[in-house]
């Protein structure tokens, strides 16, 4: 799945500056950058191919700062040219950043927002995306990168409207995509912009990878979150809303229990999660659904009731729209992906009725338990974003976004 902005018309038709040229993909390399993601565009976009009818671009590589640049590995790699080469290009690439916690050199940030304003298209592949966030130029934009470290970009830039179900988005002049595999696909996207779904398809069959992925981010997503936050007291709310997820009830109802008024406790939630609190109870609720549809004979009925929809119909919705399939086409899906001899769990065997994969009336369990719990079950799993219902509109992950309307409501 992508993003193709409706800005991105409007952007495409910037003029460029009259000493770039728009064959020129200029690709800025740091220390410490993973190579995996940094050889994306060098393959992509400095191999000749146009045997294979693949037109060619001009690649210049570029040092964003001093040399030798040290690499995953061990390696290290000597750039032929340095930011001056960014000035000719009329793509500029940031494969990725070393590190999420630290500020790229303003150097190399100067010169891609002299290449912004210069009409050229800045791209950032996978954790490319925070130094393009550094350089402000994805404030107000829509952006993607790698699942696990989309809290933190969305956390440290409330202004970037993060959505990390994406593999890219494209809004026009700027684009991002997703971590690795998602910088080929993003690639392959500039390529079918620049040259037509020919030129893609045949570079695609060189690489021998799909020429359109679908799909997102939401089937890699892990369910962990750093450890600093599983320490807070709004851990002990998360780990009861896990043990009641059979129940109906509201983000009123966690509010309540964490003795927070509901505007403070969406200020809160959203402080350690970067997600809204109805965002985060739909999508566990839709997390449980998958686990009954994978391991039980419960009808798609009875999965609703018994992960606290109100109706199979809410179900079916937040499932689809999450997943982009219906819990009937998923549930076949996996059985078929599943070894033969495995069986799901029985709702009717010869004990009776199959335990519900939730419990009920929970025993209590220790503080430090529950807090462990309602660790695995926050972070990135709650930037999942969902739509209101009826509106269509899903919201993106970002800290500086209202919440949406209606949330007093249970799913």
């Amino acid at each position: 799945m992508s993003h193709d902005s409706t800005a991105a018309s409007d952007a495409a038709a910037r003029k460029l500056s009259g000493r770039r040229r728009k064959e020129i993909v200029a690709v800025l390399l740091f220390s410490g950058g993973p190579i995996f993601e940094s050889s994306i565009p060098l393959s992509v976009f400095g191999i000749d191919r146009q045997d294979a009818g693949v037109p060619r671009y001009r690649l210049l590589v570029a040092a964003g700062e001093e040399g030798p640049l040290r690499t995953t590995g061990g390696l290290e790699l000597t750039a032929p040219h340095g930011l001056e080469a960014i000035s000719r290009a009329g793509t500029v690439v940031v494969p990725a950043w070393r590190s999420i916690t630290s500020p790229p050199p303003e150097g190399a940030l100067d010169a891609l927002r002299r290449a912004h304003d210069e009409g050229a298209r800045i791209v950032g592949l996978c954790t490319g995306a925070f130094v393009l966030a550094a350089a402000g130029l994805l404030d107000g934009r829509p952006a993607t990168t790698h699942w696990m470290y989309a809290p933190t970009l969305a956390k440290r830039y409330p202004s970037v409207h993060v959505d990390p179900r994406e593999l890219f988005v494209d809004d026009g002049d700027v684009l991002t995509s997703a971590g690795t595999a998602a910088g080929i696909d993003l690639c392959l996207h500039i390529v079918r912009t620049d040259h037509g779904n020919e030129a893609a398809g045949a570079l695609a069959r060189r690489l021998v990878v799909p020429p359109r992925r679908t799909g997102g981010q939401e089937r890699y997503l892990d369910r962990s979150l750093p450890e600093e936050i599983g320490a807070d007291p709004l851990a002990e709310v998360v780990a009861w809303a896990l043990e009641h997820l059979h129940e109906q009830f509201d983000v009123e109802t966690l509010a309540a229990r964490a003795y927070m008024s509901r505007r403070t406790f969406d200020r809160r939630f959203r402080s350690l999660t970067g997600s809204a609190p109805l965002q985060w109870l739909i999508t566990q609720r839709v997390l449980q659904a998958q686990r009954l549809l994978e391991t039980s004979e419960y009808s798609v009925d009875e999965v609703a009731g018994r992960c606290g929809f109100r109706s199979p119909v809410a179900l079916r919705g937040h499932f689809r729209r999450q997943l982009g399939s219906s819990p009937a086409a998923y549930r076949a899906a996996y059985r078929a992906r599943r070894p033969q001899g495995e069986r799901p769990v029985e709702a009717d065997g010869p004990a009776g009725p199959a335990a519900p994969q939730v419990v009920p009336e929970a025993t209590p369990v220790p503080a430090q338990s529950r807090r462990t719990a309602a660790a695995s079950a926050l972070g990135p799993t709650a930037s999942m974003s969902t739509e209101h219902p009826g509106k269509g509109v899903p919201e993106l992950y970002s800290t500086g976004r209202p919440s949406l309307p209606g949330q007093r409501s249970a799913p």
